[in-house]
């Protein structure tokens, strides 16, 4: 990449971002009050089991389809995929979050150049979708968009637990370092998965964030 597309790698991971990722737990919140997450070693489990079930499996090979389907501006596909992406969502917290990052995010790239967004016909679009959009118009290539992709995933959810649980910034940096060695593979897995075998279900996941939405006492949206 461009020195120029790195940079604009580094914003659009940045937690800075508008968007509202911050607001969001992804169940963990609800997996952390019931006593499923309750130490580093059962959170260490229970980000990996999301990343390499989950993401390597259905975030990261979707974002390679509307990547490759942006670049060669076949928006109709892209637009198809969007839609699947969004019917993958196996509860409405996590679909309404998917929805609601995505269009900040399409309102702020429309707001920065209207010309990125044009092409879109769709009312809703998932955060993935437009992350992809904005990984092409800004020329980041694919792995280290997709390394991006993860990388801020993977720091929200340590930021959540770092919320939530008797864990200090230290206990997070050091859980940090256990995990990034495992970016690269689900990242290499995702990127080469075929299409046809793309798929992500996460039972324990769906029920945290079903249940998260009636959660009495919650820091984070649903």
């Amino acid at each position: 990449m461009t020195s120029m597309a790195q940079l604009q790698l580094m914003r659009l991971v940045s937690p800075s971002l508008p968007v509202g990722g911050f607001a969001y737990s992804q169940g963990l919140e609800y997996a952390i009050e019931n006593g499923w997450v309750n130490n580093p070693q059962q959170l260490k489990s229970w980000i990996s089991g999301c990343l390499e079930a989950g993401l390597a499996c259905l975030d990261i090979p979707m974002l390679a389809a509307l990547y490759q389907a942006c670049k060669a501006q076949d928006f109709a596909k892209f637009e198809s995929l969007n839609l699947e992406l969004i019917a993958s969502r196996e509860t409405l917290e996590l679909e309404l979050e998917d929805v609601q990052m995505g269009n900040a995010l399409r309102t702020l790239l429309s707001q920065l150049d209207e010309s990125i967004t044009a092409p879109l016909s769709q009312e809703s679009m998932s955060w993935t979708s437009m992350f992809a959009l904005a990984g092409v118009h800004w020329q980041v290539a694919l792995d280290e968009l997709a390394d991006g992709y993860l990388w801020t995933w993977l720091e929200n959810q340590l930021a959540v637990a770092g919320k939530t649980l008797p864990l200090g910034q230290t206990a997070c940096q050091k859980l940090l370092s256990e995990l990034l060695p495992l970016l690269p593979p689900a990242r290499e897995s995702g990127l080469t998965l075929p299409f046809d075998q793309i798929s992500g279900s996460l039972p324990a996941l769906s029920l945290a964030s079903a249940l998260h939405e009636t959660q009495y006492c919650r820091l984070f949206r649903s």
